[in-house]
């Protein structure tokens, strides 16, 4: 529900319009006083439709809404949001995160104690490869809580090693991570390779993984037609219900799958 407001802090920077900010400060602050939370004080997931996932942690979260939060703090210079958005990027990472592999679960139930499907879904992966680099850039500096940052990070390099270690050899990656036999899907791999490659600028991974995030960006490509849709995306993917459902998804262009392959081929391009 919060991701459409990701663009207006850089809408208030590029076009002096104070709606944008006047709205960003409204949100952010929705954000932290009153949007719905888990018992351990996650974000809950929420979404524009009439459903309700009560105490349930996804990994979507974090670039749907934490990004936006990190933005508005840097944005207004407020370091209540700033440490908030390092907060809940690190209850999700806490949460989700497999401690044998480093990759992340699709989501978390608070109350019954477990991961649901218990699938290591690629666009879940995806979505926290590419926002948390982001969400660091935006308000580790605003963060008076050192240690925040700091375990953001080290989680953040687990998750990439596992990344690095399910990468098919085609250069894109499962739609479940640990099923290398279920089908290739493009805008995690494209959400994948763009947070390697930024990553990587930052110093968070070593820059070996380049070569990865190099080998996605071909095989990406070669998934966009004539008429500039990416090709090879999954749909709209709740928690489903068992880990085989995932392969189950039907594959069609979208607008994520837009966006994700856009945010590649623009690091792809600030790398040199």
């Amino acid at each position: 529900s919060i991701a459409p407001f990701a663009v207006f802090p850089a809408l208030c920077e590029e076009t002096g319009n104070p709606f944008y900010g006047e709205k960003t400060k409204e949100i952010a602050r929705w954000l932290i006083d009153e949007a719905p939370r888990t018992s351990g004080g996650a974000f809950e997931h929420t979404v524009t439709e009439q459903a309700s996932f009560s105490e349930q942690i996804w990994a979507d979260t974090v670039f749907m809404a934490v990004l936006f939060l990190a933005r508005a703090a840097r944005l207004l210079g407020d370091r209540r949001m700033a440490g908030e958005a390092l907060e809940q990027a690190c209850l999700h990472l806490r949460a989700l995160q497999d401690e044998k592999s480093g990759l992340l679960f699709h989501g978390w139930n608070c109350a019954a104690g477990n991961w649901m499907s218990a699938a290591l879904w690629n666009r879940a992966n995806a979505w926290n490869a590419a926002a948390v680099p982001m969400i660091l850039e935006e308000a580790e500096d605003l963060c008076d809580d050192a240690g925040l940052p700091d375990e953001v990070k080290s989680r953040y390099r687990r998750l990439a090693e596992g990344l690095l270690a399910a990468q098919n050899e085609s250069g894109l990656w499962p739609t479940v991570l640990d099923r290398p036999s279920y089908y290739e899907e493009t805008s995690g791999s494209a959400g994948i390779a763009f947070g390697l490659y930024k990553a990587a600028r930052r110093g968070l991974v070593p820059a070996s993984a380049l070569g990865a995030a190099d080998r996605a960006l071909s095989a990406v490509l070669g998934k966009i037609g004539e008429d500039g849709a990416a090709g090879g995306v999954s749909g709209g993917t709740p928690v489903l219900a068992s880990v085989e459902a995932y392969n189950e998804v039907p594959i069609f262009p979208t607008l994520y799958g837009q966006g994700l392959t856009l945010l590649l081929l623009s690091e792809a391009l600030n790398r040199g």
